[in-house]
């Protein structure tokens, strides 16, 4: 599974679909085995979501395929 794609790219019926605010959620679906894909709109919320260890990929909407751009290693190091 990619790190970013595009939501419709995806088959998110296969993945945990979790969220930044349930840490808890995110990490019993790790634990279990479970691929944890985070939804992100912005370049932050893919930072964010990519920092947590359970998180196996982050999609983005399609009318933000900009995203899929992102230098990852510049974006979290500097």
């Amino acid at each position: 599974m990619p790190e970013l794609v595009v939501e419709a790219d995806v088959p998110l019926e296969e993945a945990f679909l979790g969220s930044l605010d349930d840490v808890e959620a995110l990490r019993a679906a790790f634990e279990r085995g479970e691929p944890v894909v985070v939804r992100a709109s912005s370049a932050e919320e893919v930072k964010a979501a990519l920092a947590r260890p359970e998180v196996a990929c982050v999609v983005v909407p399609e009318e933000r395929r900009d995203l899929l751009e992102l230098d990852l290693t510049e974006l979290t190091y500097g």
